[in-house]
């Protein structure tokens, strides 16, 4: 268990270096010049339309939208948490792989007795790692244990019952930087919030004097990384929900299996 959150902490911090470096090179790269482009064609169009008196209409482009601090903070965020989640959704599936195989074989109409338990539990223990860390030749080998020692069907339900809430809560747990960071990224979203109407205050003086244009760019980073933060959170709440249900799914399906080809077996 230690030596999978080394590993675990380890993949974190490179796919969080990763997504740091592939958005920062894309923002540096593209977005930004792309923004600038767009700004300074909106600026000569403005000039134009004050010597014509022409009336220009401004689109708005999508390289202004993303061009802030705030959404590439939003992004990198993002494809972490992805990173993440796809690392926990590829142990789940690891996990209900297992689901479909006969780890305990037991003839449909035998009768189990706690002496057979020992028997039961060899191929359960001849495992490979990581397999045998996993929920269900977990929960097998406690429930065959149970039984060797008590003989009781009650007290093998009640401790695969017992490790399925366990496995249950561990896995909820684990799911906090997940939590964390789809909280943090509306969070990061409303900070640019602050920030351009904070500057769009210090530069009321322009816009009392008739020059409204950096009154309206500021208020456009504020309006802007709220918008792309909320949208990006939208999506990792979905994946959030979905792995969720993954592992739940998971922890009930083990705990099914055992009931169905294990605990009815038993006789007291």
């Amino acid at each position: 268990m230690m030596k999978f959150q080394k590993s675990e902490f380890f993949y974190q911090l490179v796919a969080l270096v990763l997504s740091f470096l592939v958005v920062h090179t894309v923002y540096v790269g593209l977005v930004r010049p792309n923004a600038d482009a767009v700004l300074e064609a909106e600026r000569q169009a403005i000039a134009a339309q004050q010597e014509s008196g022409e009336t220009v209409t401004i689109e708005r482009s999508a390289w202004v939208v993303l061009k802030d601090y705030e959404q590439e903070a939003c992004f990198i965020l993002m494809f972490w948490v992805m990173a993440i989640m796809g690392l926990k959704a590829q142990a789940v599936g690891a996990q209900r792989k297992l689901l479909s195989q006969s780890l305990v074989k037991i003839e449909e109409g035998r009768r189990v007795l706690p002496e057979d338990a020992r028997k039961l539990a060899r191929p359960l223990e001849a495992l490979p790692q990581p397999e045998r860390g996993f929920l269900l030749p977990r929960a097998l080998r406690a429930a065959l244990n149970r039984y060797g020692s008590t003989g009781s069907v009650a007290d093998v339900s009640s401790v695969v019952r017992d490790l399925c809430d366990t496995e249950a809560d561990r896995l909820d747990s684990e799911l906090s930087m997940v939590r964390y960071i789809t909280w943090a990224i509306p969070s990061i979203g409303f900070i640019g919030t602050v920030r351009g109407i904070g500057t769009a205050l210090g530069n009321a003086h322009e816009a009392v004097a008739g020059n409204i244009a950096a009154v309206t760019a500021s208020l456009g980073v504020a309006f802007n990384s709220t918008f792309v933060a909320l949208l990006i959170s939208i999506v990792i709440m979905f994946l959030t929900h979905q792995i969720t249900l993954m592992q739940e799914r998971m922890v009930m399906e083990t705990q099914d299996y055992c009931d169905d080809n294990l605990i009815r077996h038993m006789q007291s």
